[in-house]
């Protein structure tokens, strides 16, 4: 190999090592993301649920309230 060719795979190499750092940095990242996203997901699932059993039990005692009056 001429030093020219080796000087050219190593720029390849170089930009490649850059490539995949830059790469695992954003995967790392999303992988975050998605887990603060999941977590707000299930609060909001969770708040939702008390939401319904709420409304419900108002429902119920109006229900309650009409058949008393």
């Amino acid at each position: 190999m001429t030093t020219e060719t080796l000087k050219q795979l190593e720029k390849k190499l170089d930009h490649l090592i850059q490539l995949c750092d830059r790469l695992q940095a954003e995967n790392r990242t999303l992988r975050e993301k998605e887990s603060s996203l999941l977590q707000e997901r299930s609060r909001l699932l969770e708040k939702n649920e008390t939401a319904r059993s709420r409304v419900e039990a108002m429902i119920t005692r109006l229900k309650n309230l009409e058949t008393e009056g």
